[in-house]
């Protein structure tokens, strides 16, 4: 059976998604950056700490489960679904208790409200209809694309109105809230394979045990992602945190675009082929050839006009992340090219090799960062993220080979 039509059909769904919210979302930061101000920014950033680090430490690769197992989603539906019911009780009181402990260590007391409220939406989304995963087992992305488009929808009118009325960063919380709400609601009005209260031990031990490099992944992810955000809010306060995260979303966001894009449809593909080395790594090498020279024009075009992007859309006021933004996009721009292999690795069932490329990422910008932040302030950090990047770029080559080299041996 062949999948290169439905592999394109797929990537123009889910780049139309992705073009049409990111559309909205530069309208939508826009609108942010100019109703909040760097500070309230860098508030919500702190708030969300406790809700990122917790969501990862408690991944269960529940979605990934579904995707790579063969068998049909039903069979497993009521375990997966009680998995993610537990977890995002315990995600919800987990916040709930760590909410004072971070907002003394970050010295942000206005932040515990936001906190507060971030609990509600690992609760809410807890309760989402597994089945939704369907959409992306089978190929179906132009379905997901009405399904997201009126989820997100939700979350930008939300945030929007409840900012513009309160001149608050609890408005983006709001927006998540609702967002998260509306997903629950259509992923039982959409799917009508729903779960139902009935479990098996071994199922649960089955789902769980596949997860758990998904989980050690997710870890090493966050903290790769995160760590420079906590160091700068540590050592630096809120303003600078609230400037180098808009860089940082700038910066990332067309590379990561593509390269999300490109990975969400080429996963379930790869895993339907995983057995065909040649046929794989044909499709691989094609995939790759094309991503990167995406990836390569988008950064060009960012890191030549970055004055002009930054006046234009966020004024004059974040005229201090141009030089950061340029650092930040060539770091974008290897971690779109190199990260996208994760697709491959999953789909051939290798867990352990994005958790491991992911640590070396991790431990060489933890040796990097504090040095750098307390002799460069935010500038310091975008170099560690890059040299961070850069590291990791060897073992994903090494791996990359060896998965080709490991399918070549079983054929």
């Amino acid at each position: 059976m062949g999948y290169k039509k439905r592999t394109i059909k797929g990537i123009w769904w889910v780049g139309s998604f992705r073009g049409t919210t990111r559309i909205i979302a530069i309208f939508k930061t826009v609108l942010l950056a100019r109703l909040l101000s760097p500070a309230q920014f860098g508030l919500f950033g702190i708030a969300s700490f406790g809700l990122a680090f917790l969501e990862v430490l408690t991944e269960t690769g529940v979605n990934v489960f579904l995707v790579q197992e063969k068998s049909a989603i039903k069979e497993h539906l009521n375990e997966a679904w009680l998995i993610s019911v537990v977890r995002g009780l315990v995600l919800c009181i987990l916040i709930l208790i760590s909410g004072p402990f971070l907002t003394f260590f970050f010295n942000a007391p206005e932040a515990l409200y936001l906190i507060y409220l971030i609990a509600l939406i690992p609760l809410i989304k807890g309760f989402i209809n597994p089945a939704q995963v369907i959409f992306q087992k089978e190929l179906q992305f132009g379905k997901e694309f009405w399904f997201r488009i009126i989820i997100y929808g939700v979350d930008t009118l939300v945030s929007i109105v409840v900012t513009f009325i309160t001149r608050s960063p609890a408005g983006i919380v709001y927006g998540l809230i609702a967002g998260a709400l509306s997903e629950a609601v259509l992923s039982y009005i959409y799917f009508k394979l729903r779960p139902k209260i009935s479990f098996s031990k071994i199922k649960i031990r089955l789902i769980l045990n596949r997860g758990k490099w998904v989980t050690i992944f997710g870890i090493f992810h966050y903290l790769s992602q995160e760590l420079d955000n906590l160091v700068i809010a540590r050592l630096l306060g809120a303003g600078p945190l609230g400037i180098y995260q808009m860089a940082f979303k700038i910066s990332v966001l067309p590379v990561s675009e593509i390269t999300d894009v490109i990975s969400k449809v080429t996963f379930p593909v790869y895993t339907k082929i995983q057995n065909e080395n040649k046929r794989l790594k044909k499709n691989f090498i094609k995939t790759s050839v094309i991503l990167s020279f995406l990836v390569v024009l988008s950064f060009l075009f960012l890191f030549i006009f970055t004055k002009e992007i930054v006046t234009f859309i966020l004024g004059s006021a974040w005229i201090s992340t141009i030089p950061i933004l340029k650092i930040l996009a060539l770091y974008g721009a290897i971690r779109g090219i190199f990260g996208s292999v994760s697709s491959l690795f999953l789909a051939r069932g290798k867990q352990k090799y994005v958790a491991v490329m992911t640590f070396i990422r991790l431990m060489t910008l933890a040796i990097v960062i504090v040095p750098f932040v307390l002799r460069w302030g935010v500038i310091g950090a975008s170099v560690s993220v890059l040299i961070s990047a850069l590291a990791e770029v060897p073992v994903i080559i090494f791996y990359t080979i060896l998965i080709f080299k490991k399918g070549n041996e079983k054929s």
